[in-house]
């Protein structure tokens, strides 16, 4: 839902607290968007930000910021439908069970791995890990003979001897 409120964009004049908020239903794609216009303006059709199709005024029925339905705000071209997991469906599951809903595809579940395929895997981790492991080792190398470039030879300084 667009909502063109007051912005610095406006003129001065629209931007009075007598220019009302017009509620626009778009036909082609099925959306509903507002815009502040004057009252001499409101009965003129209005060009849909999403599509550029001419758009007829909604007269609002009632007087409500939202429309609800079984506890739900609704648009109000309301298929009737609801939404789970960005997928459309068409009525709330009756048990509570988190992301999951019976007409919601659920993704099948993977084969177990045959013996082979599972040593393979298993293999291919070890050689990723010593590859690894073999990269650290050689970074910490040169870390440390970069250090040792930048610093100047230190020679132990003598410790005085100790007397009995």
């Amino acid at each position: 839902m667009v909502a063109a409120r007051c912005s610095p964009r406006l003129r001065a004049s629209e931007r009075s607290s007598d220019v009302p908020l017009y509620e626009y239903l778009c036909e082609e794609c099925a959306g509903i968007f507002e815009v502040v216009r004057p009252i001499r303006e409101a009965p003129e059709p209005q060009p849909c930000p999403e599509c550029d199709e001419e758009c007829e005024r909604v007269m609002p029925s009632s007087f409500s910021a939202f429309i609800m339905r079984q506890g739900y705000p609704r648009r109000i071209p309301d298929k009737g439908t609801y939404w789970h997991l960005g997928q459309e469906v068409t009525y709330l599951p009756k048990k509570a069970r988190p992301y999951e809903h019976p007409q919601v595809t659920k993704q099948r579940e993977q084969e177990p791995l045959a013996t082979q395929d599972y040593v393979d895997l298993v293999d291919k981790k070890i050689h990723e890990r010593r590859l690894a492991r073999e990269d650290r080792r050689k970074e910490r190398e040169l870390k440390r003979d970069r250090m040792a470039a930048r610093m100047p030879e230190r020679r132990p300084q003598p410790q005085p001897s100790k007397r009995d």
